[in-house]
């Protein structure tokens, strides 16, 4: 395989509502999100049998996480400090520019020509594999999950399960087509060939690149779970390991990382720890048999200063990846990741994204959420992501000289009609009078009631007054009385 074989594909769509309509349609895509959500839910439900156990763990959660935002400049220095005393060598990036500048600085003072990935969003976030490529270096995804949206020249779906879109049958055919398998739907077979594949690149590579879960400021450590074994293959074999990650994956102390460490994996897979939970502070010793000769930290911003700079939407970094948010959400869960168009699906995407790319590129985000509340009840740190996208919202609205986002692209903030409308709903509610003979008049005409109400009916059902009002219907029930 090459590396230029490897690059995903942009998806091209005009935005997330025509995407959003394009995965509607898709039946299968549906299908798989519907079995795979329903499974996932069930999961969790049963890994937190106990609900007065599970709202106690949340509530520590959170304050673990408050605990290390409110002191995130300090603990950040801390972490370096115990890092370098390890060995590890830490480097700062306020860009994925930067970022990946750092990166290949290292893969070039080693003359590396072969990298391989453990799971990272981040890595994600700085499209580093796209980066790699071009420069003719091959970054070959490990993780099986991301190892087959990379082979079918995608993007992840979702942050813990990047392939969960597909079917076996999708992944058999996959590997049939690309690797010249056998076609065969059994998972355990399909898994195997995987790590055939995988297997041979670990001992190939000449660096190899992870994510971070928790970065612990008091030990210099970096703890990293997964199920696979890739994480641990990746980080241990190569002679260089680069871990990549996000400021804001910093806690206070290692005692802190045992309750996030079981919110995390009951609220992902509902199990209650994951099979490897790896713990790195420091390249190889002398006196060791395994571990990379270097290993390198890089902390990137990418926005997330943003964030910590507002007081409310700084909840958004206590964050720590679980998935659970978008495996409870009935628009994640109809439309699937993709129809997002950027690194973060789902309602953690949509209160992450606009600190990372700016809230005029994805002005659609926060309003593509029913606000049932699923996400906030189930974010095992208690983000409270409903009101966060209830304050984006009103960003949306209140941004000088931006279009509404029903008349985005017609040139002024309001149209005539919805200015109109607005004004004739105030004098209809101020007027008890008119309000009563509105609703006179609305209940004997309903049938003549229009499908479309201006920019209303863009993203709501035309309202349908009653055949009787609920006034009328009180007043019959009293009289009977």
């Amino acid at each position: 395989m090459s590396s230029q074989s490897l690059i995903p594909s942009v998806q091209l769509h005009a935005d997330f509502k025509t995407r959003a309509h394009q995965a509607l349609g898709d039946d299968q895509l549906r299908s798989n999100f519907r079995s795979a959500m329903d499974s996932l839910m069930s999961k969790r439900a049963a890994a937190f049998g106990d609900a007065d156990e599970r709202e106690r763990l949340r509530a520590l959660g959170n304050s673990i996480r408050a605990r290390a935002l409110s002191k995130l400049p300090d603990l950040l220095e801390r972490l370096e400090q115990n890092l370098a005393r390890n060995g590890v060598k830490v480097h700062w990036a306020e860009t994925v520019d930067e970022a990946n500048a750092i990166v290949l600085s290292i893969i070039r003072a080693h003359e590396a020509r072969q990298v391989i990935k453990g799971k990272s969003m981040v890595s994600e976030e700085m499209e580093m594999n796209h980066v790699l490529a071009e420069q003719g270096i091959e970054c070959l995804e490990s993780d099986m999950g991301e190892f087959i949206v990379q082979l079918d020249h995608e993007k992840p779906s979702h942050i813990i399960m990047p392939a969960i879109h597909k079917n076996a049958g999708q992944v058999a055919s996959l590997f049939h087509d690309k690797l010249g398998v056998e076609y065969t739907k059994d998972v355990d077979q399909l898994i195997q060939t995987g790590r055939r594949v995988l297997r041979r690149k670990f001992f190939e590579a000449d660096i190899g690149v992870s994510g971070v879960n928790f970065a612990v400021a008091e030990t210099g450590s970096l703890l990293l779970v997964e199920n696979e074994g890739n994480g641990r293959m990746s980080t241990t074999v190569p002679p260089v390991h680069i871990a990549v990650t996000g400021i804001e994956k910093v806690v206070e102390h290692l005692r802190d990382v045992v309750p996030l460490l079981s919110l995390l994996t009951r609220s992902a897979l509902g199990q209650p720890i994951t099979t490897y939970v790896n713990l790195i502070s420091g390249p190889r010793q002398a006196h060791e048999l395994d571990g990379p000769q270097e290993v390198h930290l890089l902390l990137l911003d990418n926005g997330r200063s943003q964030a910590f700079a507002d007081g409310e939407l700084r909840q958004t970094l206590n964050c720590i990846r679980c998935g659970a948010c978008m495996n409870h959400c009935p628009v994640y869960t109809r439309i699937g990741g993709h129809a997002y168009g950027e690194v973060y699906p789902g309602p953690i995407g949509k209160i992450i994204t606009p600190h990372l790319v700016g809230l005029a590129k994805v002005p659609d985000h926060p309003s593509a959420s029913s606000l049932c509340g699923a996400c906030g009840e189930v974010c095992p740190v208690k983000i409270p992501i409903p009101a966060l996208l209830r304050r984006l919202r009103e960003e949306n609205a209140k941004a000088p000289n931006a279009p509404h986002p029903a008349m985005r692209g017609q040139g002024s903030q309001y149209s005539p009609m919805e200015r109109w409308l607005w004004n004739a709903w105030r004098h209809l509610n101020r007027s008890p009078r008119l309000y009563r003979g509105f609703l006179f008049l609305a209940t004997r005409l309903r049938g003549l009631t229009p499908s479309r109400i201006g920019p209303w009916t863009q993203n709501h059902s035309a309202p349908k007054p009653a055949a009787r009002s609920l006034h009328e219907l009180a007043r019959e029930h009293l009289g009977d009385e």
